[in-house]
Formats: C-alpha cells, sequence, structure tokens
C-alpha cells in the first residue's frame, strides 16, 4: 500500500520536514522557518559527559517537543504513540497506511539504507507514506532524497534502536481541528513562549548561559582532546549542515521572525529579526572557527572563538527579551 497521491514537504530538517508532511496532508502548508517558529523550536544546549567522546552542542529544543508545540499552537490533535513490542510498532502504522493516514516515525538513522554516511542518531524524524513486500516508503529531508525508501528490516531496526534519544518505536499522526486558527496569535504567543523558555534556563548547559558555558570550556576541551580533528571538525558539521537549516537553527529561526513581522507587522518582529541577522552571521563564523580549528589545531583561534560565543550569547539574550514583550493575546 502506497499513499501515491502524498505531497512531500520539502525541508531541511527532519522533524520540520516529518510534521509539515502530515500537516500538507490535511491541508496546511506553512514554510519550515514557520513551523520552527510556531514549533517554539529556538534553543541551546552544551553537554558533555564521561561517557561521551566528545561534547554534543545543539540549537534546538529538545526531539518531540517541536511537533508537540506546532499542534497545540495550531489547535490541532496529535496522537503520540510507543510500544515496546516490534510486531505492534509495525502492524499499528501498517493499519494506518492502509487507512489512507501518513505517519510520523522516529528512529535511528544509522539503520535507513539511503543515509550515504550512516551514523547512530537516534533522535531522527521520517513519514511513512507506503509499504511493500520488502521496503517501507518515506520522505525525509532534502539532502537525505525526500522521497526514499529502506527494506523493512532496516526501519525494524531503526524504529527500536536504543541510545541517547531513543524511543520505544514512536509513531505519530495528526489531524485537524475544527476552526482554522488565527495565525497572527500564533506566532506571537509561540514566539513569547519560546523567549519565555529561553530565557529561563533550568541549568548552565543551556540556552544563553549555555553558549557561555561553551565559551569558558572551549580551552580545557581542547587541550584534553583525543582527536581535535574529528571533535571540532564534526561538531562544525552537525552546527551548520546537519539538518540545522545553517547557523545551529538561527538562520530558520531569522527567517521565521521575519515571516511573522510582515504577517502581523508588528515592531517587535522586526526588531528581533534584524538582530537575528547578527546573531545567524555570528554563527556561520564561530562554526568556520570550528572547522577551521578541527582542521588545523590552532590554538590561536580560541580566543576569538571565545569573544565571539559571549557575544552571541550577550545578543541571544537580548533579542529573546525583545520578544517577550509581545503581547500574546
Amino acid at each position: 500500500m502506497i499513499l501515491n497521491h502524498i505531497s512531500p514537504f520539502l525541508g531541511v530538517h527532519c522533524e520540520t520536514t516529518t510534521t509539515g508532511t502530515l500537516l500538507k496532508h490535511i491541508g496546511i502548508e506553512l514554510s519550515e522557518p514557520m513551523l520552527f517558529g510556531i514549533g517554539e523550536g529556538l534553543g541551546f544546549i552544551f553537554w558533555n559527559m564521561k561517557s561521551m567522546d566528545f561534547p554534543f552542542i545543539g540549537g534546538r529544543i529538545k526531539p518531540d517537543q517541536l511537533t508537540v508545540n506546532i499542534t497545540k499552537n495550531l489547535g490541532l490533535k496529535l496522537e503520540i504513540q510507543e510500544t515496546s513490542s516490534q510486531l505492534k510498532a509495525w502492524s499499528s502504522v501498517r493499519d494506518l497506511i492502509d487507512s489512507k493516514t501518513p505517519v510520523g516515525l522516529k528512529l535511528d538513522c544509522f539503520h535507513s539504507e539511503y543515509f550515504s554516511k550512516p551514523f547512530h542518531f537516534a533522535g531522527h524524524y521520517a513519514a511513512l507514506y507506503g509499504y511493500d513486500e520488502t521496503n517501507a516508503y518515506l520522505i525525509d529531508t532534502k539532502q537525505q532524497g525526500t522521497k526514499v525508501h529502506t527494506s523493512l528490516k532496516s526501519l525494524e531496526l531503526a524504529r527500536s534502536e536504543k541510545g541517547p534519544m531513543a524511543s520505544k518505536n514512536l509513531f505519530y499522526t495528526i489531524s485537524s481541528a475544527k476552526k482554522s486558527p488565527d495565525l497572527k496569535k500564533v506566532v506571537s504567543i509561540a514566539a513569547k513562549n519560546n523567549a519565555r523558555d529561553y530565557l529561563n534556563p533550568p541549568i548552565t548547559n543551556v540556552s544563553y548561559k549555555g553558549i557561555g558555558k561553551l565559551a569558558s570550556n572551549l580551552e580545557k576541551w581542547f587541550h584534553t582532546s583525543k582527536d581535535v580533528q574529528r571533535d571540532f571538525g564534526t561538531t562544525a558539521m552537525m552546527m551548520e549542515k546537519a539538518g540545522t537549516g545553517g547557523a545551529i537553527f538561527r538562520n530558520l529561526y531569522r527567517d521565521f521572525l521575519g515571516e511573522a513581522y510582515e504577517l502581523t507587522k508588528d515592531p517587535i518582529f522586526k526588531n528581533a529579526h534584524l538582530q537575528f541577522l547578527e546573531i545567524a552571521a555570528h554563527w556561520s563564523k564561530i562554526i568556520t572557527l570550528f572547522d577551521t580549528l578541527g582542521k588545523k589545531s590552532d590554538s590561536s583561534l580560541l580566543g576569538e572563538m571565545k569573544d565571539l560565543l559571549y557575544l552571541t550569547s550577550d545578543l541571544e539574550f537580548s533579542a529573546m527579551s525583545e520578544l517577550l514583550q509581545l503581547k500574546a493575546v
């Protein structure tokens, strides 16, 4: 059974691509920056544990929450299910496809046969739109090929993989609401919520405080690294190219703010958009420095990187404080 009339969402980030595809199926078409913004997606985390090969740097809120926020803010019905049974995990999504309902899947992309460079990441998403006797047919990001397929066995392994950010064969569907939401109100509510959470981090590893913590730990990381090229080169790639839309999600949020201003004409959105133009440019420079540091192991770059990170932390605090003044009514 294959849903031949499915209209894929063309996106660069896996969760917005997956959820965007499900939304298009029920007649809701929004841009990827708009989905990211409505999903209250902007965040930051610097995470380092002894069990990790090197620290993890992320630029968005935790997996799963983006879709929860999108559907909440748009007044849609989201159904999320998990099961430890691989048999039930497959039969449940198969039945949904048979009823002509596309399904969002959370999986570990290491097992996806269409990935040219497989790596373990259990917080990946794809939309299932069909299957046959041997393959599952999925919609993934543009860089992965949009409409792709992988064997049923590989999909089973991907969905049931364990590890950081993994879930128990998680899948979800979205159904429409009785009335259309007022998008002008939605963008203001979402931006204000995102700002409130960002400005009140529960721990010092996240949000603007996390950016500062990265800056203060940069030299220690460099001098204790067992493989500088791997650590800093891979981190640069993850921040720029691994589904972030560039500049560790700041490009997406910048564009959301621009769209929100065009929609509402609220000067708060315009000012925040101008600030994120600068913020995104700084992140692009930081990422370039990470990449150069990985290639050259030149410790003289550390000072410039630290200064830029501290500056960017301050700018993000200022921009999100501006958004906190929105009248979300």
